[in-house]
């Protein structure tokens, strides 16, 4: 069996970092908000290139506490209309409906899977007053039109970077979570950086936007008992922050090897009933997740399973047609529905073999 993504694998390779940084967090006994926190939040804004990181419970509080900064800042109102990818993961919306926002749902380029810039050009009216872009898969989006766009209408302009730490746009040569007024990172495990656990993250180098965002992650209080606004509780669990701080330092050559293995699919898939994903070479994509496109999806699955190779789909059901947005029902929007309806993702992370990834290209050509 070749696995999809082989979690024990990926963190087994920092077992004993990992017990000495539980063993110095059991005997400092500072859980909530600790030195780990801080010290991951300084770490990654370095990194990533911003002034500062605001560590969260999880990637979906990161985006809607970034929304309801800006709320609570005046920079947006309840009502507001924030444009989407409507091929996103659903959280990407939730997070504005959370914010008591109106996500306004536009199609992808059907290349890169990333939100297109016309679909965005066409979708702008009055009321909109932001922009989320999805690295998607890890890819970035267009950045330098997607900035254009915003500067020309006024519009904030908001990074989903939750499946692209790491990737370097060709535009300015900025990380992810640097490239627009405020970015959200997501850690759940399977991320190319994953926490052991969930987690998540606010990049900005807005000041105003930080103080207020601490502000929110912790009841709306920064001294005990004392609550200067209506908050939420969405912290950073100290401990994941200390594994995260272990995980980044090899962040960088693990999306180098997710890399390498991209380009080795694409150089050996030929099958021409597979389409292959977008990629010009450069260190733009991190490969969160390799993602082909298939005639008969259902076919080439069963396919997949008779030979032991595992797959996974990203996504199945595009939003707009999930029940839990009922809002968008009758909602037609065909490059996105025929994108869920062709995509499978292939095995890919940085502990995979040369063995391993051969295998795998010589059952797709086999196809």
């Amino acid at each position: 069996m070749i696995k999809f993504l082989d979690l024990h694998k990926i963190n087994n390779r920092f077992k004993d970092d990992f017990e000495a940084s539980f063993s110095k967090s059991l005997e400092d006994s500072y859980y909530i908000l600790g030195h780990n926190v801080s010290n991951f939040e300084s770490e990654f804004a370095s990194y990533c290139g911003t002034k500062f990181c605001i560590g969260t419970a999880n990637g979906l509080d990161a985006l809607t506490l970034i929304l309801k900064g800006y709320i609570h800042l005046g920079k947006l109102k309840k009502g507001d209309k924030v444009i989407v990818p409507a091929n996103t993961f659903i959280a990407t919306i939730l997070s504005v409906l959370h914010a008591d926002l109106v996500p306004v749902l536009v199609e992808p380029d059907p290349n890169t899977y990333n939100i297109s810039i016309q679909s965005i050009e066409e979708n702008i009216d009055d009321e909109v007053k932001a922009i989320i872009m999805v690295h998607l898969y890890g890819q970035l989006c267009a950045v330098e039109s997607l900035q254009d766009v915003t500067q020309k209408h006024n519009l904030l302009l908001i990074e989903d970077a939750a499946q692209a730490h790491g990737a370097v746009s060709e535009f300015n040569n900025s990380l992810a979570g640097n490239l627009s007024h405020a970015a959200a990172f997501s850690f759940y495990p399977s991320k190319n950086l994953g926490a052991l656990g969930d987690g998540g993250a606010v990049t900005t180098n807005d000041n105003q936007l930080v103080n207020v965002i601490k502000l929110l992650r912790n009841y709306g209080s920064t001294e005990k008992y004392t609550n200067k606004i209506i908050g939420y509780n969405s912290r950073l669990d100290d401990m994941q922050a200390a594994f995260l701080n272990i995980k980044l330092k090899s962040l960088d050559s693990d999306n180098n090897k997710r890399r390498a293995i991209a380009k080795t699919y694409i150089n050996g898939i030929t099958n021409p009933k597979i389409k292959l994903p977008f990629y010009n070479g450069s260190q733009n994509h991190v490969f969160y997740a390799f993602v082909v496109e298939v005639e008969d999806r259902l076919h080439f699955t069963n396919f997949l399973n008779l030979h032991k190779i595992e797959w996974l789909i990203h996504y199945p059901i595009p939003p707009h047609q999930q029940e839990a947005l009922g809002v968008f029902s009758g909602l037609s929007l065909p490059i996105t529905e025929n994108i869920h309806n062709k995509i499978v993702s292939l095995p890919m992370s940085p502990v995979m073999t040369k063995n391993e990834v051969q295998g795998v290209i010589e059952v797709l050509n086999s196809y």
